[in-house]
């Protein structure tokens, strides 16, 4: 178990902020990994962020030379909050559906079937999208 995650009864709250490059995104990938360590959910995590991280990029001003988008982690002993913010854009990060022919917007439908939720605040001038990641108590993951 992750450091970060040694108390069952506290919250915790990591941010972190990125460059908005592709190359970025392994690096907010890694971020969730020094915050869950060897958490069950790890890997659930990593995709969430690599997905929401990836949309902020191409979707956001943060994609654009001398943007960033920020990764923030909050965590108590069942429930992980991640989050990217971006810098807004004209777009709304929303769900495709199956018979949509663009292929945008398909890693949300990741995301919603990974997350116990998820949702976007914000507006043009920047937004924030979330999801909440069930996380298995520790005296269970053993």
């Amino acid at each position: 178990m992750s450091p970060a995650l040694n108390s069952p009864k506290e919250i915790h709250r990591w941010c972190r902020n990125f460059p908005g490059t592709r190359a970025q995104i392994s690096e907010a990938r890694q971020f969730v990994t020094s915050y869950l360590g060897d958490h069950l959910e790890t890997d659930t995590a990593q995709l969430i962020v690599s997905e929401l991280a990836t949309n902020a990029i191409r979707h956001t001003r943060s994609g654009l030379p001398g943007g960033r988008f920020g990764v923030t982690l909050h965590a108590g002993s069942t429930l992980l909050i991640l989050a990217v913010h971006d810098e807004g854009g004209s777009s709304t990060p929303h769900l495709c559906r199956a018979e949509d022919e663009d292929q945008s917007g398909r890693g949300l439908c990741l995301v919603e079937t990974l997350s116990a939720r998820w949702g976007v605040h914000g507006d043009n001038a920047g937004r924030t999208v979330w999801a909440l990641i069930s996380l298995t108590p520790a005296d269970q993951a053993a």
